[in-house]
């Protein structure tokens, strides 16, 4: 991972500074985009591999080619585009909102759709331009109150699926994506106190396959839906 430039969308969340810690200690340059306005305290602290970028609305395309414009003036290349911003709601069909749909239609698939196609031009010019992004283990099969996240994680599968076949001619790209089970995160474990969160996937455990399908090790593998599901 020495010197490539990696863009993590959600960079500010527990996963997303996951990967950008561990990109870092490999050698990587890290540019944080995310929808909050500040990281947390420490994260981007001033240094010459790090760029952060706060609010910014990917499902604004302007605002999501500016943030890409932002990376490659600084850092004068994009090697790797890791989408992790995103959310999660459970709701049953009957009892919740049907504007929840729309909402994780947005934060889910408009997000990655949008950062991608503005990436794009970058990642095609860079000698093994990378895509990886989060689906969801759970969009496979949706359980009860689940509908809404796993039809907007499913089409995240989808996207994933078609650009990889999109982009197959330039062999220099690859599209993938991961599928996490529950990941072990503060707010996982306040929403599920009576769980046991060792099998759960740790955000390091998520990172490190991120980072190989980020990797030119992973050059033979396109389109592929790479399931991280711990011991759920």
């Amino acid at each position: 991972m020495k010197d490539k430039v990696i863009a993590i969308t959600g960079g500010f969340g527990v996963l997303g500074s996951a990967v950008a810690e561990l990109a870092q200690a490999r050698g990587a340059r890290v540019a944080l985009i995310d929808r909050a306005e500040t990281p947390p305290d420490g994260m981007c602290a001033a240094g010459s591999n790090v760029l952060c970028l706060g609010s910014v609305d990917l499902t604004n395309e302007a605002q999501a080619v500016e943030a890409i414009e932002a990376i490659t003036d600084r850092f004068g290349r994009l090697d790797a585009l890791c989408n992790i911003a995103g959310g999660f709601a459970w709701e049953t069909l009957e009892g919740g909102s049907i504007d929840r749909w729309d909402f994780l239609y947005r934060i889910n698939v408009k997000t990655a759709a949008v950062a991608c196609r503005a990436a794009l031009p970058a990642l095609k010019s860079a000698p093994a331009g990378r895509i990886i992004n989060v689906g969801a283990a759970g969009a496979v099969k949706a359980g009860m109150g689940m509908g809404a996240y796993a039809a907007s994680k499913s089409g995240v599968m989808r996207l994933t699926e078609a650009l990889a076949e999109e982009t197959k001619a330039d062999r220099s790209l690859t599209v993938n994506a991961v599928l996490p089970s529950i990941i072990d995160t503060p707010q996982n474990r306040a929403d599920m106190p009576d769980a046991d969160p060792k099998t759960w996937v740790a955000p390091k455990d998520l990172a490190e396959v991120i980072l190989f399908l980020s990797s030119e090790q992973a050059h033979a593998m396109t389109g592929a839906l790479v399931p991280v599901t711990g011991r759920v």
